[in-house]
């Protein structure tokens, strides 16, 4: 293992990741048949799910070490999958996100069925 992914640091938030990951992602399909409550508690998860992926990437962009340089480019090689052009900056990324995220915090109460 590398060192970027020996600290305890690092792996203490990729644990939290992970956790907010399986949290957010398996509540997707009842996100319509939550309560109003439900609802804003998963889309304050998936806000905070975010921010620490987005701190991630900035550690990994910071990180020198090969194994965070290789994440680092698989996960801006993935960018097309979320539906942005390749080569988008993930900043612009991150931003677009949080808006996506603001705009279902705005809608929470439309009713989905």
């Amino acid at each position: 293992m590398s060192d970027f992914f020996e600290s305890d640091i690092i792996r203490n938030e990729l644990e939290d990741i992970h956790k907010l990951q399986k949290e957010v992602y398996g509540n997707v399909l009842e996100f319509p048949n939550m309560s109003r409550e439900e609802r804003l508690e998963n889309v304050e998860k998936l806000s905070k799910l975010l921010e620490k992926q987005q701190v991630m990437f900035t550690r990994l962009s910071l990180s020198d070490d090969p194994e965070a340089i290789k994440l680092k480019n698989t996960v801006q090689q993935s960018i097309p999958l979320m539906g942005f052009p390749v080569g988008t900056d993930m900043n612009i990324l991150f931003e677009g996100m949080k808006q996506s995220i603001n705009k279902l915090k705005e809608n929470v109460d439309i009713d989905f069925i």
